[in-house]
């Protein structure tokens, strides 16, 4: 039941606040671009950090965790970080989801706070547009910063809370039901005894949010050259008029710009969602344009898709148009599909918005032609360098230089990207067979991919049990009972140096305990797996596991850094019970670890028949060259069994990749099965 209970009850009475605030002119220079060389504006933007290649930031995180992740950062068989939207699954099994976007444009408040306010939501929302998501679905959350105190900033904060919560907000049918604040965007300090002082202007992050029915819908900005012949649309909600105030383009010369781009017509938005909801099957490709402008999008599409394109602007200011941030999207369509998408365009009122922009060359060039007359011209792989190079210095600095070089190095019109070859049918399974072997999800403290792993296993036909060390050292849970035993990878201990070494000697310390474990792998009827942390952590239990004493350890990457990416892995001819029938195969699998490179202490020969799984580079051979090897495994390893085939050690997480929606990336021909499920279905048809 409701309470009517006052506030003061639960906030007491504090002191009511009053600020007496104002307003003040924020009238700034025109932008003229009149003596710009746009060789060096396209190199200048390209390079600027929130338009430029953020690699060295996103290989660093866990982004295949759980198991539920469909999209994240990155694009295509290339691998290239320009995702518009965030989506994951609802569960393991089904094809519901959620998605997420975020916008800001904190530039653009220097000159015009109301419009910067306006312009994040919109961002957001184009961005949520890859998703297939109702605008009636999406919430949003609001973190706005200022320097509170500020002449002129507490008034732009009122009035763009006000521009944002009462009137744009509604207007789109859309609420902002929670957010935080940062009110002291300033410090003050004092320097050669005089007081400094340094304050952010207003800026207002907007984080969306949403359900989605079905995240194999989702669209992706990676160009399609396997599609016949393609058209290029610009939906321009803007209307051609191209502000360039609070752009890259301006900021890269130390310029705000006096006219900012702004939501003048939210209506616009409303029709656009309308118009996607009614014709994604038909949208190849699909990017928003922002930070970088009209240019930046493309390019960013052309990198995904590894193609070439040519870019046709017949507006009278070529760098207002290549460079100006306004609310658009960017879609790539069939050439057949052209008078249909005319129609519809015309049907949601938006045609009047939309011209043909571009087309795909194949000659890998990034052409530029104004008003028909060619005015620029450059390799893709030269401009992929030239967006990577921020990203590249900050890994130079950061990590082993020569990973990071040769990283850079992968840029260039040979590489093939992320290929696939099965010897075998994903979703051609075995009989379900009815009884469920009972099998142990092994974890310790901080391992937290044990959730995925217990879905791959029970959707294989096992009945899986949560088994924690805990239980075995302290509760008498015994093994006896399991037929297999998966030691799950996660952050254990906190994924400090040496974890997994620690788990290990949390066996081989306890005596009741090893002998638990040396039993269960001495029964003939028994299979083991390790991945990740469990990986390390068998490895040094080679001396309980019959025919492991050849196993390599795991230790630090090569790199000097921890490694998610999504690896390309070969099968190897070996004995291993699960991996039987996939000999020769060659598919991508998430990879996410800080200490994964193999070292051989002993004579590595006597392993080679008895390796897995190989890292492999775009033309499916082993390889050392980073980041197609993460770590900088001693022959390429990423994967081992041992001498019988039972006790399978992997740094790869299978888990996270049985499903073909948990891929980054995949072939279009494949069903709801991915390769790695194979790896379930064998373990269950071995114990039969």
């Amino acid at each position: 039941d409701a309470i009517d209970l006052p506030l003061d009850v639960l906030f007491g009475k504090p002191p009511k606040m009053t600020r007496n605030v104002k307003h003040i002119d924020r009238a700034t220079q025109g932008f003229d671009t009149s003596a710009l060389n746009l060789e060096e504006s396209i190199k200048r933007v390209l390079r600027l950090p929130s338009v430029a290649n953020k690699s060295f930031l996103i290989t660093i995180g866990d982004r295949s965790i759980t198991g539920m992740v469909h999209r994240d950062q990155m694009v295509g068989p290339w691998q290239v970080p320009v995702a518009d939207v965030a989506v994951t699954t609802r569960d393991l099994f089904g094809y519901h989801g959620e998605a997420m976007s975020m916008g800001e444009k904190p530039l653009s408040a220097i000159a015009n706070p109301e419009a910067s306010g306006r312009m994040a939501v919109c961002e957001a929302l184009t961005n949520m547009l890859a998703a297939d998501v109702s605008l009636a679905d999406v919430c949003l959350s609001a973190n706005w910063m200022a320097p509170a105190g500020v002449e002129g900033e507490d008034a732009a904060l009122f009035d763009t809370v006000k521009a944002v919560g009462e009137k744009l907000c509604p207007q789109l049918g859309i609420a902002i039901p929670v957010g935080k604040d940062s009110m002291s965007m300033k410090t003050v300090w004092e320097e050669n005894g005089q007081n400094r002082e340094m304050i952010g202007p207003l800026s207002l992050v907007i984080t969306a949010f949403a359900k989605t029915n079905d995240v194999r819908r989702t669209l992706d900005p990676q160009l399609r050259t396997d599609q016949g012949k393609t058209t290029l649309l610009l939906i321009d909600l803007g209307n051609k008029q191209n502000r360039l105030g609070g752009s890259a383009l301006a900021q890269v010369y130390n310029q705000v710009a006096q006219q900012t781009p702004d939501c003048d017509n939210p209506e616009l938005i409303k029709l656009l969602y309308q118009f996607m909801a009614a014709n994604r099957e038909a949208v190849l490709a699909y990017h928003d344009r922002s930070d970088g402008g009209l240019l930046a999008s493309i390019l960013e599409m052309a990198f995904a898709g590894h193609c070439g394109v040519d870019l046709h602007i017949n507006d009278e200011d070529l760098f207002a148009a290549l460079f100006s941030e306004e609310l658009g999207v960017v879609l790539q369509i069939k050439d057949s599909d052209k008078a249909e998408i005319q129609q519809q365009l015309q049907q949601f009122g938006l045609a009047a918005y939309t011209r043909e922009i571009a087309t795909l060359n194949e000659q890998m060039q990034f052409n530029i032609y104004h008003s028909g007359k060619a005015v620029y011209q450059q390799a893709i792989s030269q401009l992929q360098q030239i967006w990577s190079q921020t990203s590249w210095q900050m890994q130079k600095l950061r990590d082993n230089p020569e990973c990071a070089d040769q990283e850079f190095a992968l840029i260039k019109d040979s590489n093939q990207g992320i290929k696939t070859r099965l010897s075998f049918n994903p979703d051609d399974r075995p009989a379900i067979l009815t009884s469920k072997p009972r099998m142990a999800i092994l974890r310790e403290q901080g391992v937290n991919g044990q959730l995925e792993m217990a879905a791959a296993f029970q959707k294989a036909g096992f009945e899986t049990i949560d088994v924690h060390m805990s239980d075995l050292i302290d509760r008498d849970l015994s093994l006896d009972s399991f037929k297999g035993l998966v030691a799950c990878g996660g952050f254990s201990y906190g994924d400090v140096l040496g974890a997994g070494g620690g788990w290990a000697k949390t066996i081989l310390n306890h005596s009741k305990v090893r002998d638990q474990f040396e039993q269960f792998f001495n029964r003939n009827d028994t299979f083991a797996l390790g991945v990740c942390n469990g990986c390390q952590m068998l490895s040094q239990l080679h001396e309980l596991i019959p025919g492991a004493d050849f196993w390599p350890s795991f230790q630090r990457n090569q790199s000097e850094q921890f490694e998610a990416r999504f690896s390309s892995v070969r099968i190897g001819k070996s004995k291993s019970i699960l991996l039987q029938g996939m000999e020769g195969s060659i598919f991508p699998i998430a990879v996410a670890h800080g200490e994964g490179r193999a070292v051989f202490h002993h004579n590595s020969k006597q392993a080679e028949d008895f390796i897995a799984m190989q890292y492999v580079d775009d033309k499916g051979e082993a390889t050392q060259h980073y980041p197609l090897n993460p770590n900088g495994s001693e022959l390429a390893l990423a994967g081992i069994s041992n001498r019988d085939g039972r006790v399978t050690i992997m740094m790869p997480h299978p888990e996270r990749v049985y499903r073909t929606v948990q891929n980054s990336w995949h072939p279009d021909n494949w069903g709801e099965n991915a390769p790695t499920m194979r790896i379930f279905d064998n373990a269950r048809q071995w114990v039969a």
